[in-house]
């Protein structure tokens, strides 16, 4: 596995080694040991998560708070997605900055979102699955989020408004301003 730190401290892309051959491929998606060398700290995962969506669903952007703050390793099984992290730790040099990655099926790229991000993606194609690791339990009790169109974050997600599929409680999240003023 190679890993990439980006722009946002503590973020990484991570591009496992795919073995090819007449049969298909093959490639470790996780290893406790490399991963922890690549990102330099120890995270234990302690919970797995996925999700199957429908071209154009947006799901974020979310975040939990407290102790129950949650780093993620996410990754697409099928199909594809635009994905997004927003770096929401107020003393960060990076506070406010968001990078976006696009992970497919194909690329089998990952991301790790440390904790004191707000994540969120949106659907690129029919059947996708998305899966991720967390280091935290979730709580209801700490769950937090931004409004995807959040005029300062100014996140281009690269599909037209008009065809997107956001649910109700994602309509209804605050903006980056009004949580963190």
């Amino acid at each position: 596995m190679i890993g990439k730190e980006t722009k946002l401290k503590g973020c990484f892309i991570l591009q496992p080694k795919i073995f090819n051959d007449s049969r298909g491929y093959f490639f470790e998606s996780f290893n406790q040991e490399i991963f922890n060398k690549l990102i330099n700290k120890k995270t234990d995962f302690i919970q797995d998560n996925e999700s199957f969506s429908s071209k154009g669903v947006l799901r974020g952007l979310h975040f939990q708070t407290g102790d129950y703050a949650q780093a993620k390793l996410v990754r697409v099984i099928k199909g594809k997605i635009l994905d997004v992290a927003v770096d929401i730790r107020k003393h960060s040099p990076t506070f406010g900055e968001h990078i976006s990655i696009e992970l497919s099926e194909e690329n089998k790229t990952q991301l790790f979102i440390p904790r004191g991000f707000a994540h969120g993606f949106v659907v690129l194609e029919d059947n996708t699955i998305f899966s991720y690791k967390c280091d935290n339990f979730y709580n209801k009790a700490s769950e937090s989020g931004i409004i995807y169109n959040d005029k300062t974050l100014k996140i281009d997600w690269n599909f037209s408004e008009d065809k997107l599929i956001i649910s109700e409680k994602d309509k209804l999240l605050p903006t980056f301003q009004n949580l963190f003023k």
